[in-house]
Order: structure tokens, then C-alpha cells, then sequence
């Protein structure tokens, strides 16, 4: 149900200052907010091009034209239900949430921080962007989001990842200009999706805008202090407030004199507010101008160029700590799995760690986290059973087309995918799987979904039970 409507049910505040921001365009702001919302997806594109997924999407895709790999799609449509979604192969998000971490450029080998991560847009954004090569370091400071924000990277089968759950400052205090990428969305008061979330709206005040806008002027900080010389940094909201926006930005420009704006890919959609800030710099999408909801974006630049040698980059435990003994049951299924690549680059079996029972594959450049609260330190594996290794659903993800042998690939349309993602067996016609028996890779269209084992044509289900639909 739409919570607007003609009576008007905005806080009066919000209107007075909204109508200073928007003069004219007021009232065309205020019947957008009645309008329909948009749905958006953004494409994994780490794990399959664009033009490929065009060719396989089976429901109607638009471009969207300032967003590199999204799409709109119809409000009818539900594509987290079908087995593409489940395979990693696009997120969900809305268009405008999208655009922050399209206009930072992120490479691979970067060293990235995303600070306040959860849900998990702007950090699976990035992963993808790395391509499996240097670090992303994705936080959040509560326990549950940060569970979900893990959940997300892993579906997306980011495997070179940190996943911490810790304050601001203390990562502040230990990584001073260690990362070249930051992105900073910062919690704010959610005005720009009002239309989306009626909670937010009834949640509403001009004062929790202003306490907001003092958190936000300590995390941009922290995040500045984070930033090595000659990094980039993208800080967003989801707000149209100027005490969350533009007023953090000139507060950090003030205090970090070697940080100075940079002008992000401008789309003619954009809006940008009359203030002290350059024109061209800070962007502001408003709904009644764009398909999305509200947002607000400021791209960031260190002085200085950043020497990636002054950081010291060792991994947490290394290789000799590892029982070799053990991890020969890793190289016996991957060996039967006909599995020599983890996201189609060479497995480096010296990077792999046992801790207890299970087994991990760390980032290639991996730091001492050492007294950080985290949930994730790279790839889990699997686990080591008596005798066996048992592997992980994060490592059927992990992989790319073309990774592993033993696999068998079904048509997204094929019924039996649905029915294996509910946790069923399913049974194989001989001439649809590589090998008549043993641990087998379940793909859709090629793309992998989970592991099975293959008994007399029969698959046995090992799809975990926390991951079915």
C-alpha cells in the first residue's frame, strides 16, 4: 500500500525544507512519491558478461542507462526465485542505491573497505569488481547485519573477503591509509525511501537528523584517516537532508585538508544543491528526475600517491601451520571434482588453512586481523569429516563456468532445479552428467548452483539445508 496520497502524510518539516531545496520541482517531487517505485538488478559480472546474461534472462530486462551492468525489470517479475539468483549471478537492488559504488573505480589488487556494508550492495559491487584479486573488507558494527552481509558476498561467491564486525575506530586505529578504495554509506535518517519503507517515514525527525549528521561527520573521518595517499572514497546516503550530505562533506573537507572532491561519470539525471561545494560534484537523485529512489553521492580524493610497500601484507596463519595430512582429503575431491581453479584462476594450495575442522582459502593478500571481531576470513572450503572432506555451498559459488569436470548443467527452466533447491534428490539421465558417479558440480546453464553426489542416477541432495527456498 502507498503511503502517500493527496491528504498528505509527510512531516511538515520535511516539506518546508524540501520545497526550499526543490522550489519549482516541488510538486512534481511530491507526485513522484505516489508513483510506482522501480526494481532494479545488477549483474555479477565477475561470473558472467552482460551481453551473455541478456541472451539467457528469461524474463524482460531494460538497461539502466547510468548504471554499467543494471537492469530494470517488472514489478511482476520475482527473480530471487529463480535458480539464477540462487547461482550468484545478479543482485537485487534499487537503481539508485546502485550508483555510489558504480562512480568509485575499484580494480583488481585494490585493498577496499566498505565500512557500514550490510546489506551487501555496494560491497558485492566491488567484490566482483576485484575479480578475485586483493582484499575487500566489508563491515558492519551489528552482529545480524553483518551475518546478512556475509550471507550476500558469499552468494555472490566473493572468495577474497574479510567480513568484520567491529566499531569504525577501532579498524581506524589499526589500518591508518591502508586501503585505496573506501565506500562509506553511511546510516542516515532514509528520507529517500520514504516510498519504499513506510517504517522509515513513521520513524522520522528533524532530530534524529541532526544526531545522524554528527555520527556521519566521525565515520567520514575515520574513513578519510583509513584512506592511503592517492585513494578514492565514495560516501552516500539515502537522505535528501543537507546536514547529512553536503554539510558531512564540507565538514570533512575542512578537517582533512588533503581530501578534495572529485567529479563522479555524470548522468543527466543527477541534481546537485546550490551551496559552498563545487557545482558537478556532489549528486543527488531525486525519484521525480530518475527511475530509483533517493540518493546522494560525493566522490573523494587523498593527495599524494599511494606506496603499496609500506604495508606489510602477510597471511594470518601460514601454510606450514596447516596439516598436510589433512589436506589431502581436500586435494582428493578436488581431484575427483576434476576442480583446479577456484573463480578460473589456478588454486594456490599453499593459501589454504585448517582451523579445527574446517578449511579455508585465503585472500592473496591477506593482513594481520589479530584482534579483530570477524565472521569471515576468505573462502570456507568445507569441513573435514573422518576420512572425507565435505564441501561447502560458499565453494560451489565461489567457482566459475568452466572451474570444474564433474558437472552436470540443467536449463533454468528445468523443474528439477526447483526441487533441488527445496533440498530434494532428483534424478540424472546418464547422458547429462560427465562422470556415472561420486561428487558432482549441479550447474544451471553451466553456472554453478551446489554439489551433489551422483549414486545409480540418482543425485543426492547437498544443497544445505540454511540455503533452500
Amino acid at each position: 500500500m502507498n503511503t502517500f496520497d493527496s491528504s498528505g502524510s509527510l512531516p511538515r518539516e520535511f516539506c518546508l525544507r524540501m520545497q526550499q531545496l526543490l522550489g519549482e520541482e516541488y510538486d512534481d517531487f511530491i507526485n513522484s512519491l505516489a508513483a510506482p517505485r522501480t526494481y532494479g538488478l545488477r549483474v555479477n559480472t565477475a561470473k558472467i558478461s552482460c551481453e551473455q546474461f541478456e541472451e539467457i534472462c528469461p524474463f524482460p530486462i531494460e538497461p539502466i542507462p547510468w548504471i554499467p551492468g543494471g537492469y530494470f525489470y517488472p514489478e511482476d517479475v520475482r527473480p530471487s526465485r529463480l535458480a539464477f539468483y540462487q547461482a550468484g549471478l545478479y543482485y537485487l537492488q534499487d537503481p539508485g542505491a546502485m550508483t555510489p559504488a558504480s562512480r568509485i573505480s575499484i580494480h583488481p589488487g585494490d585493498r577496499v573497505l566498505d565500512l557500514c556494508a550490510a546489506p551487501g550492495g555496494k560491497a558485492t559491487a566491488a567484490g566482483a569488481a576485484l575479480m578475485g584479486e586483493g582484499l575487500l573488507v566489508a563491515n558492519d558494527i551489528s552482529t545480524s547485519r553483518a551475518r546478512a552481509l556475509l550471507r550476500n558476498l558469499e552468494l555472490f561467491g566473493i572468495s577474497n573477503l574479510f567480513v568484520s564486525n567491529e566499531s569504525p575506530d577501532k579498524l581506524c586505529s589499526r589500518f591508518p591509509e591502508y586501503f585505496n578504495k573506501i565506500i562509506l554509506d553511511a546510516p542516515c535518517s532514509g528520507e529517500g525511501m520514504f516510498r519504499k519503507d513506510e517504517a522509515l517515514l513513521k520513524d522520522w525527525s528533524s532530530e534524529k537528523s541532526r544526531e545522524l549528521s554528527v555520527v556521519q561527520k566521525n565515520l567520514i573521518l575515520q574513513a578519510a584517516d583509513m584512506l592511503c595517499p592517492g585513494g578514492e572514497m565514495v560516501y552516500s546516503t539515502c537522505t535528501f537532508s543537507p546536514a547529512e550530505d553536503e554539510d558531512v562533506i564540507a565538514y570533512l573537507l575542512e578537517q582533512r585538508p588533503e581530501m578534495s572532491l572529485s567529479s563522479p561519470a555524470w548522468y543527466e539525471g543527477f541534481s546537485s544543491m546550490d551551496c559552498a561545494l563545487p557545482a558537478g560534484t556532489c549528486a543527488r537523485i531525486y525519484p521525480h528526475k530518475m527511475k530509483g529512489e533517493g540518493h546522494f553521492l560525493a566522490l573523494l580524493k587523498k593527495d599524494g600517491s599511494c606506496n603499496a610497500s609500506s604495508h606489510t601484507l602477510l597471511r594470518t596463519v601460514s601454510s606450514s601451520k596447516t596439516d598436510k595430512n589433512a589436506l589431502q582429503w581436500v586435494r582428493i575431491f578436488a581431484d575427483e571434482l576434476g576442480l583446479d581453479r577456484i573463480g578460473g584462476k589456478m588454486i594456490d594450495w599453499s593459501r589454504m588453512e585448517i582451523r579445527k575442522d574446517k578449511v579455508y582459502y585465503l585472500p592473496e593478500a591477506d593482513t594481520d586481523f589479530r584482534g579483530i571481531t570477524f565472521l569471515r576470513n576468505g573462502l570456507y572450503m568445507g569441513d573435514l569429516k573422518k576420512n572425507r572432506f565435505e564441501p561447502s555451498q560458499p565453494l560451489a559459488l565461489a567457482l566459475h563456468k568452466g572451474d570444474a569436470r564433474s558437472v552436470i548443467s540443467l536449463d533454468v527452466s528445468d523443474e528439477r532445479l526447483s526441487r533441488y533447491l527445496k533440498g530434494e534428490t532428483i534424478s540424472i539421465r546418464p547422458e547429462e552428467a560427465t562422470r556415472e558417479k561420486g561428487w558432482q558440480l549441479l550447474c544451471v546453464n553451466g553456472y554453478p548452483l551446489g554439489f551433489g553426489k551422483l549414486v545409480n542416477g540418482i543425485l543426492k541432495n547437498k544443497y544445505p539445508a540454511g540455503w533452500r527456498i
